[in-house]
């Protein structure tokens, strides 16, 4: 461990050197890999919590789940993992997993069916916000022992109705359907937490990789599982390092101390262009930029002053500018390349549309404040907003702090406004459907973090039933159909402005090879990257 321990500080003085201005220099071992990103969005290494980027980048590596991607080959969709075949009953309503023989948590004991029952229950009965991509299919905490059982080497879910096949599956390719083993993680219950409090910080899979270490704001550091069912990664080591400063990245890549930086700034991706050992990795991702207002808000509420501010943002001008390359227009709610994605784009900055607009609403010396993760890209926006705003007499004041903190508040709907980003959790539309337009229950008290629609006091104005139709329609045209006209109906009335759809773009060492993002649709595979 010493050499290891020896590397990370080196690094850490790397850091503190680049940002000092003084010379260091460094050459990361060939079977390590080291990444500056940004992690301070990680509030928990739970797969039954987990519900942020970084965190699930984490997951990803860490724990097995019953079906799963292939990296190396996203476009076949899903495929067996811990599960090696499943049949479906002939109401289409159970599915029945037969577990892969010989596969083995890190802790050493085996993979079995009741290991995989116990995780998808403990999911629906610790109720955290991503429990809603299990619970949509009628798992309730009082009839999770019987939709979810198992027997012998088998594991069998039963919904609450018909559901597409591919739905349910993809739904189980999402950070949640991560199997933990249960001998460990009970090992360390504590009230009856299910072993939370402790798999916060450590974890319990079967993965490619193991959490060694997390120290938040820090630093991840993973250590390979050389009985990965798959076979042991080329990685031995994956060290994350959390560096928020896009030139911070590109000093450490181009001395050598760094195999890959993952924020990038446009100027700083152009400014390597001729860089030698250095190669610019490009992506179209799922991931969504937009701004959302608070229902509860007595102005933010107005459909006109919704209208308005969609107005009020200069697409164009931040995609041609501090954005140019790394995100595109689009207004909405599902990415391109998902079931029922359209590319209608009716907004535009229009100062004199928003003034009319705001008028007829009565509105006039409107100050709100918007909470935004510290992030190069979304303060720039934020400031591009306060910009355009106040053109229209709108006062904006921003409030930036650490993705936990800013994500915390906008959780408990206290914010007037957010400038964020989404994810899709799983290839299918209603991963965005679901949580975009859909709200059955727009009470406090019903806590549904996990919905967008909550979190911003909407009620969707009959979306809520659209998307439930949409959902078990089993006629894929139709489907997408309806998606179709789900979003254009959303355009008009929803308090979201989706505005962008990323273009990630990585700058890494050009001895990296099979470094796969993951595209639209799931997290980044380490276990595959050589170098």
């Amino acid at each position: 461990m010493k050499p290891f321990s020896n590397f990370v500080a080196s690094a850490v003085l790397g850091l503190a050197l680049v940002a000092t201005g003084m010379p260091a220099a460094a050459e990361t071992p060939a079977n390590m890999l080291v990444i500056a990103n940004r992690i301070d969005d990680i509030t928990t290494l739970d797969p039954a919590e987990s519900f942020e980027f970084a965190g699930s980048d984490v997951s990803r590596n860490v724990y097995g789940k019953l079906v799963n991607f292939d990296p190396m080959n996203l476009s076949a969709g899903y495929g067996p993992d811990l599960a090696a075949s499943w049949e479906v009953s002939e109401d289409g309503k159970t599915i029945t997993f037969t577990m892969r023989d010989g596969v083995s948590f890190h802790s050493g004991n085996p993979v079995t069916a009741a290991d995989a029952a116990f995780s998808l229950r403990r999911a629906v009965i610790l109720n955290k916000t991503p429990s809603f991509i299990l619970t949509q299919f009628g798992f309730t905490a009082d009839n999770a022992n019987e939709t979810i059982t198992h027997s012998g080497n088998t594991v069998s879910i039963t919904t609450d109705k018909r559901y597409a096949t591919s739905f349910v599956l993809n739904c189980l390719t999402s950070t949640i359907g991560g199997i933990v083993d249960m001998k460990e993680v009970m090992a360390h219950e504590a009230d009856g937490d299910m072993g939370n409090t402790w798999l916060k910080t450590n974890t319990a899979g079967s993965g490619a990789y193991s959490v060694a270490s997390w120290k938040p704001n820090e630093s991840v550091t993973l250590v390979s599982n050389p009985d990965f069912y798959l076979g042991a990664p080329k990685m031995e080591r994956v060290v994350v390092q959390h560096v928020a400063e896009s030139a911070s990245q590109r000093l450490l890549l181009e001395r050598g101390d760094i195999d890959l930086a993952r924020n990038l700034s446009p100027d700083d991706v152009k400014g390597m262009a001729d860089v030698s050992g250095v190669k610019i990795h490009t992506e179209l991702r799922g991931r969504l930029m937009y701004i959302s207002l608070n229902g509860k808000h007595s102005v933010l509420s107005k459909p006109k002053v919704k209208q308005a501010i969609k107005y009020l943002i200069d697409y164009e001008g931040m995609q041609n500018s501090f954005l140019d390359g790394q995100y595109t227009i689009h207004q909405n709610f599902l990415p391109a390349t998902y079931l029922g994605a359209i590319d209608d784009a009716p907004y535009s900055l229009n100062l004199e549309k928003a003034k009319a607009l705001l008028a007829e609403a009565g509105v006039s010396g409107l100050e709100i404040t918007a909470g935004v993760r510290e992030a190069q890209e979304r303060v720039e926006i934020g400031q591009s907003l306060q910009n355009t705003f106040a053109q229209a007499g709108i006062k904006l004041n921003l409030v930036v702090g650490t993705g936990k903190q800013t994500l915390s508040k906008y959780r408990a709907r206290e914010l007037d406004m957010y400038i964020g980003a989404w994810g899709p959790d799983y290839p299918d539309p209603h991963t965005n459907a679901g949580t975009f337009a859909f709200n059955p229950d727009n009470s406090d008290e019903a806590g549904a973090t996990g919905l967008l629609a909550w979190r911003n006091a909407w009620g969707t104005d009959g979306l809520t039933e659209k998307v439930a139709a949409a959902v078990v329609e089993g006629d894929r045209d139709a489907r997408q159909g309806m998606y179709e006209a789900i979003q254009r109906e959303f355009l008009e009335t929803s308090p979201f402005a989706i505005m962008f759809q990323k273009i990630e773009q990585n700058g890494a060492k050009d001895s990296i090879e099979n470094l796969n993002l993951g595209g639209a649709i799931t997290a980044v595979s380490y276990w595959v990257v050589t170098k």
